[in-house]
């Protein structure tokens, strides 16, 4: 996971000058704002995170720019869109229930920022975004899945909710390296390789492929918890 200073550097190097100014003057509002409990409409930096899309373009051709290196959850490329939202976020120090709330009305692109940012803010020590987590996992959106199993999944899922969104990301094709950490958790669970076992004989019986990634942490259920990780040969 970058960090955000990294973070910051792959977004402006992609960035021409207006865009850097725009990202710059986004964080600076992000960052010299106040709590506004009594105020009828959102902070200058809310409407900012709300139309990074349109700022955060390429000026040849007037789409979105994609980064070509891995994003803030391991993922790559990663929208720089996302990534500048993440970036506002965190100069805001957004609480718990404004990530609520820009979550429960913002688009799809703003919420996966929502999730990708959780491990940058404060809220991250505690559990108070895993409604936000588990609503995306209920969703068919495979970007927005792919962004809930990132580090605060990893680190706040209860067992039963993590293992169902391991099975979602089989499912739905989001590949295994998407989801942070799964290695540690999944290691020894031997629930997690029954429903594991289950879905694969579902598939097998139904004529169905057998997702690759599925044997891969089969494997690591039945690995002794506390067991060295065996090296990959590109490790090796």
């Amino acid at each position: 996971m970058l960090t955000v200073t990294e973070l910051r550097a792959a977004v402006e190097q992609r960035l021409d000058e207006t865009g850097r100014a725009w990202l710059d003057g986004a964080l600076t509002d992000a960052a010299t704002s106040e709590p506004r409990p009594d105020a009828p409409g959102p902070a200058r930096w809310e409407l900012d995170f709300a139309s990074a899309g349109r700022h955060v373009r390429t000026p040849a051709t007037g789409r979105p720019v994609t980064a070509d290196r891995p994003g803030p959850d391991g993922l790559g490329p990663v929208d720089l869109p996302d990534a500048a939202r993440v970036l506002i976020l965190h100069a805001a120090r957004a609480d718990a229930p404004t990530v609520a709330r820009l979550y429960a009305h913002g688009t799809g692109a703003e919420r996966r920022a929502v999730l990708r940012a959780l491990p940058h803010l404060g809220l991250f020590a505690g559990a108070d975004a895993v409604p936000l987590v588990e609503d995306a996992l209920r969703t068919n959106d495979t970007r927005l899945v792919a962004a809930a199993v990132g580090p605060y999944a990893a680190r706040h899922l209860s067992p039963h909710s993590w293992r169902q969104a391991v099975l979602k990301c089989l499912f739905t094709g989001v590949p295994l390296s998407a989801v942070a950490d799964w290695e540690r958790r999944a290691r020894g669970d031997g629930e997690l390789g029954r429903m594991l076992g289950d879905y694969a004989r579902e598939r097998t019986a139904a004529g169905r492929p057998v997702p690759g990634d599925l044997d891969r942490v089969l494997a690591m259920t039945r690995a002794l918890p506390g067991a060295p990780r065996a090296l990959t040969r590109e490790e090796s």
